[in-house]
């Protein structure tokens, strides 16, 4: 059984579109979510809860009020990867976890980058993230490989369409440092030098691809597939779409050893609050 992960922007759901995000979700064959953009409401609340009711393994760190975070939902048995306890600032947008696979453990971390305007206050709110993002990588780096999903709010430099004057130097140098600094890949890049696809846009002809999946050089021996799902962001026969976000899927040939023993989470649990899911 190949390993395969998701990560999509839920962007801090009500709690019908969590509802209906939780059935498109429960049908998915991934083992591993990856959220982006939860919060400390009811619509998040549900997700973890009716995931935690299933027997899934769910990594829901605390959110200060009104903070955005990730949030990995996983069929395997899952360790707590020590990025969360490294990451000092904002700490809730990124969560890590540790799964065991025949070739060896693997880091599954997942990350949503602070997005910003042209104020003062947001611009430096976003560089010291990074900042910090940066550091927690580099002090819980060893040799287990990394996976590293989300929604990374900015873009890789020669992105089309350009996009000129919207993004500083930093948001260009922090995706270009998780290769330089970290030795991580952009698998969807790895597997698709030349295609333009975007996982957000403003209008149809004015797309971004915000959201990544990078891995360490020895997963990319490993990479089956890397792709986008743009039905999250179509309307569905329930009403709207469920995010305005894609979704990207990763597979990799590695065989997972833990499985977790889950039933439906769209019926797991009959509250949005019971029982709690599990907080880190």
């Amino acid at each position: 059984m190949p390993l395969s992960l998701i990560t999509v922007n839920v962007g801090a759901p009500s709690l019908d579109r969590a509802r209906r995000q939780l059935r498109w979700l429960a049908e998915r064959g991934e083992e591993v979510l990856v959220l982006t953009e939860t919060k400390a409401t009811a619509g998040s609340r549900l997700l973890a809860a009716s995931f935690t009711a299933a027997g899934y393994s769910v990594t829901f760190p605390d959110h200060a009020p009104g903070e955005l975070g990730v949030m990995i939902v996983s069929r395997l048995r899952a360790r707590l990867d020590p990025i969360g306890t490294a990451l000092d600032y904002l700490p809730a947008r990124a969560a890590g976890i540790v799964v065991d696979t025949l070739e060896g453990p693997v880091r599954v971390i997942g990350a949503y980058v602070p997005s910003r305007d042209a104020s003062l206050v947001k611009t430096e709110r976003k560089k010291t993230w990074i900042e910090g993002f940066h550091t927690a990588l580099d002090a819980t780096g060893d040799d287990t490989p990394v996976l590293l999903l989300g929604d990374l709010n900015v873009l890789e430099p020669d992105h089309r369409p350009a996009h000129r004057g919207q993004f500083a130097s930093f948001e260009y140098a922090f995706y270009t440092d998780l290769t330089r600094r970290h030795g991580l890949v952009d698998l969807f890049r790895h597997l698709h030098p030349d295609r333009v696809e975007h996982s957000w846009a403003r209008r149809p002809d004015l797309g971004y691809r915000y959201d990544h999946a990078h891995g360490s050089p020895a997963l990319t021996a490993h990479l089956t597939g890397c792709h986008y799902l743009h039905t999250t962001r179509e309307n569905t026969p329930e009403g709207d779409r469920l995010t305005d976000h894609s979704g990207l899927a990763v597979h990799l040939h590695l065989t997972p050893t833990a499985p977790l023993v889950t039933s439906d989470p769209t019926t797991a649990a009959t509250t949005h609050d019971e029982p709690e899911p599990t907080l880190f």
